[in-house]
């Protein structure tokens, strides 16, 4: 249920429950919601923990994934997903959408917006989806500083650093990278589209006591692998980043094509989400109850002598 009152809103900061979480046993499982609606099946469904991925931002904007949107444009998309489900909210931050200064501002803004925790990413504009080819990277002391200055200027944002080295500077400057970055003041790493077992479980061996991340897109360069076995190799999270939104972009490209067939929707409607479900998921009985608690009508009177 969505959080309306003061009283329902978690007390504790988002990043230090975000660090909680991590300190329990087992790997952190966060799926991508690319909306506020996204946010709410996510967390129905029992998930204690939510992401928010560049990639999903951009494409459900009509937009590729190339660092073209702003900062104030991500904040939109932070504030719906953290307000409409509680929960502690891992954003895709790219590259920081500057350097050093606006990296420092970017951590403001998305703390302000209700982020728990940020990753940014060392590659240079315009950057690409981690998974493609030919990605430029930044020089490694370059990236440092981004972190270094995202550290001092954070309060509670749990810090993750990612590297795409492993694809050009193979798995020796991935790890390079990685201490580098931690020494820095990353929380965790996220080594990007690594390509094998062998791959992930050689960077947990080589980053030891550092909390790592492992994205398990579809249609990328990283196999398969359930959350289970990315914790039997090291990682104590692992997102899906874009999967929601493909799910969605997919049944809605169905519902348009049986629009334009059938002149209606009446084949497919028991595929879609009915009414009382809707309602339910968004809370509107509470927001109902909520405002005949507080609203009632007056009607103005006048005394005799007026």
């Amino acid at each position: 249920m969505p959080y309306i009152l003061a009283s329902d809103i978690p007390s504790e900061l988002p990043g230090l429950q975000f660090r909680k979480l991590l300190e329990r046993k087992g790997i952190l499982e966060i799926p991508g919601t690319h909306n506020g609606m996204a946010a709410l099946q996510a967390k129905a469904a029992g998930f204690e923990a939510s992401y928010l991925s560049g990639a999903a931002m951009t494409a459900s904007m009509g937009i590729p994934d190339l660092g073209i949107i702003t900062v104030d444009e991500v904040t939109f998309f932070i504030r719906q997903v953290a307000r409409a489900s509680g929960l502690p909210v891992l954003v895709d931050a790219d590259t920081g959408y500057g350097e050093v200064l606006n990296v420092m501002h970017t951590v403001r803004c998305f703390e302000d917006a209700g982020a728990a925790a940020i990753h940014i990413e060392d590659q240079l504009l315009p950057k690409k989806c981690g998974h493609l080819n030919d990605k430029k990277l930044a020089d490694p002391r370059d990236m440092a500083a981004k972190v270094a200055a995202a550290n001092k200027a954070r309060r509670h944002l749990y810090l993750i650093a990612r590297t795409d080295a492993a694809a050009s500077e193979g798995l020796d400057g991935a790890v390079a990278r990685a201490k580098l970055y931690v020494e820095a003041g990353a929380d965790a790493i996220f080594p990007e589209a690594l390509t094998s077992a062998e791959m992930f479980c050689e960077f947990a061996r080589r980053v030891p006591g550092v909390p790592l991340l492992a994205n398990m897109t579809e249609f990328g360069r990283s196999p398969f692998f359930t959350a289970s076995e990315f914790e039997e190799m090291g990682y104590r999270m692992v997102i899906w980043p874009v999967s929601s939104l493909r799910m969605a972009n997919r049944a809605q490209a169905d519902l348009f094509a049986t629009l334009r067939r059938d002149g209606g929707a009446h084949k497919i409607v028991g595929k879609m989400q009915t009414r009382a479900e809707l309602y339910d998921l968004i809370g509107l009985p509470r927001y109902e109850a909520l405002d005949a608690s507080i609203v009632q009508t007056i009607v103005p009177t006048r005394a005799p002598s007026e």
